[in-house]
């Protein structure tokens, strides 16, 4: 088998607010199974299941007490092999989250760690020390929870110990050789159970340096996106890679077993695309997510110079740019760009943007549905930046919003109608963005997704292969071309423009796509002015997010608007 993952669309399950089969307020295993015909129709490769694992939920599952076990709040062994026999029956893959910087602080181990007292063997697997001043009453140096205030907390002995998230999340010791060789054993099991790879929580962390010093003060503004310019010594250590190398050669040795290819995936919150991309040589990670489009601001120049960047970086290692605009901790694009009618246009505008670069993108629930960031009443908020920001950070609630299926009122059939509300609440006024009323609607940013994730699957040119720049338009247009035949996964871009091409078809994904099939190029054309932008440029409009003019020669560009265009015919 080859490498899927080159040009594959990942979708992101936040599994929590999915589907809920069992009517508890809570998504689980079997509510995904019973939605991935509608995966199968919306057109992705596969999908990546946020964490459901045993776990106390502190920080929604990403503190595991046993990796290699179901939480029964989700479902259980068996509920996990028949989602993973179905979703491969409906033609998709299924990664499922690694989270190996840190445990819960109910896992046996850190409970043996506990317990055993200072100086012993198993407080070697995590990161504990003695503290500084006056009977050791000061943390063991300055560093800072990603989720706000110190990064350690002391235990009844007087030690600290280290945890990067949450203090319910201590971080392990990577050092240790009994805890490389314990998730070396999670991930045999998922293997073994027939994943088709793993996205890993938080690659740039897991290695510190060992001499734990102070790192730099803290920026008056604060903490920024990419934390590891402001905390050099939590972050993106040397030590890193060879963990990956490792985890590699295991993958490697599964696919010469049975031929199936697995990927591995980093989350890797790295600014230096040149950093981010030693992630992915050849010996280590098979992808990394590509962070820079979902930090850039709404600016054809922005996104440019950030596409640039990162596909310099992937080329010169020979791997693809792996690109995401949202996830299930950053404030979905509806709003981040603007939020009402502006910020949903630009964030349709910049999905069919991101679904014509070349290489894997991975979607996050609900984009496809153009759902917008939740404000959240305070005393429904659960995530744990909201308690330790001291209530000035509303936290991640608000892009986790349980999906709205159908109906008029909440739950939109997320769960059974007599069942627990939500776990959280969904507001009102949503059920014109449900599925069931979005795939009536021919406008609708799901048939806008559903339409460009059935042209990129039909059009060569699309998913992997090359970038061409065009540099015939205005700064505010971000344009560029897909030119087929393929390219060598990795070919860098070329500066030089291409064929113009446009369109006389409507900008129905579904009516473009048999005459649109035979293509051997396409361009996507951006625009972020605030006003209108005419293009002279012959040939057939395929795709469009928002409607344009088009009087046969010119095309006429509203704000926050993308295209695809294709040559004309013979």
């Amino acid at each position: 088998m080859g490498d899927w993952w080159l040009d594959a669309v990942i979708y992101e399950v936040y599994i929590r607010s999915f589907a809920d089969s069992d009517s508890d307020g809570v998504g689980d295993l079997t509510g995904i199974s019973s939605r991935l015909p509608y995966l199968r129709d919306l057109g992705v490769d596969g999908i990546w299941i946020t964490p459901f694992y045993r776990s106390p939920m502190a920080d929604h599952g990403y503190d595991v007490a046993d990796h290699r076990d179901v939480d029964p709040l989700f479902g259980d062994l068996a509920a996990f092999d028949s989602l993973l026999a179905e979703a491969h029956r409906h033609g998709l893959k299924v990664l499922v989250d690694l989270v190996p910087n840190h445990s819960s602080n109910t896992h046996p181990a850190f409970r043996a760690a506990l317990a055993a007292g200072a100086g012993s063997p198993e407080r070697d697997l995590y990161i504990f020390r003695n503290g500084r001043g006056e009977d050791g009453r000061e943390p063991p140096n300055n560093w800072v929870s990603v989720f706000g205030g110190p990064a350690w907390t002391r235990v009844a002995d007087g030690q600290w110990y280290l945890h990067l998230f949450a203090p319910e999340q201590p971080d392990w010791n990577w050092r240790h050789l009994r805890v490389r060789d314990d998730h070396d054993a999670t991930v045999r099991f998922w293997l073994d159970r027939g994943v088709d790879g793993f996205r890993i929580d938080v690659t740039h962390g897991l290695v510190k340096n060992d001499i734990l010093p102070d790192n730099p003060p803290r920026p008056a503004e604060g903490v920024p996106f990419f934390r590891e310019r402001a905390e050099p010594h939590s972050w993106d250590q040397e030590g890193v890679h060879e963990i990956y190398q490792h985890w590699r050669t295991i993958i490697e040795d599964y696919r010469r077993r049975d031929g199936r290819a697995r990927a591995l995936v980093g989350e890797t919150w790295v600014a230096d695309p040149r950093r981010l991309a030693r992630y992915v040589r050849p010996d280590e990670l098979h992808l990394t997510f590509a962070f820079s489009l979902l930090a850039a601001p709404w600016s054809a120049t922005a996104w440019r110079t950030a596409i640039t960047a990162d596909l310099a970086a992937t080329a010169e290692v020979s791997a693809p740019t792996t690109w995401v605009l949202a996830n299930h901790d950053v404030t979905r694009p509806a709003s981040r760009y603007g939020g009402g009618e502006t910020g949903l246009r630009r964030a349709r505008a910049a999905l069919l943007t991101l679904l014509a670069l070349p290489g894997p993108v991975f979607l996050y629930q609900g984009d496809e549905l153009g759902l917008p960031e939740v404000d959240v009443p305070p005393t429904y908020r659960q995530d744990p930046v909201w308690e330790r920001s001291g209530r000035r950070s509303p936290g991640r609630d608000g892009c986790r919003i349980p999906l709205p299926w159908s109906g008029q009122r909440a739950p939109y059939g997320f769960g059974g109608a007599d069942g627990v509300p939500p776990w959280l609440p969904q507001p009102d006024g949503w059920a014109e963005l449900t599925v069931a009323a979005q795939a009536s609607d021919p406008v609708s940013t799901l048939v806008l997704v559903r339409g460009a994730l059935a042209l990129r699957r039909a059009l060569p040119m699309l998913g992997a292969g090359r970038l061409r720049w065009r540099n015939d338009t205005v700064p505010a247009v971000l344009a560029f071309d897909r030119p087929g035949p393929l390219s060598a996964p990795g070919t860098p871009p070329e500066a030089s423009d291409t064929l113009l091409v446009a369109s006389d078809t409507p900008s129905n994904a579904s009516d473009a796509l048999p005459s649109a099939s035979g293509t051997t190029g396409l361009t996507c054309v951006m625009s972020t002015a605030e006003t209108d932008v005419s293009l002279a440029i012959p040939g057939r409009l395929v795709l469009a997010s928002s409607p344009v003019g088009y009087d046969g020669a010119t095309l006429t560009l509203p704000p926050d608007t993308t295209v695809w265009l294709a040559p004309h015919s013979g």
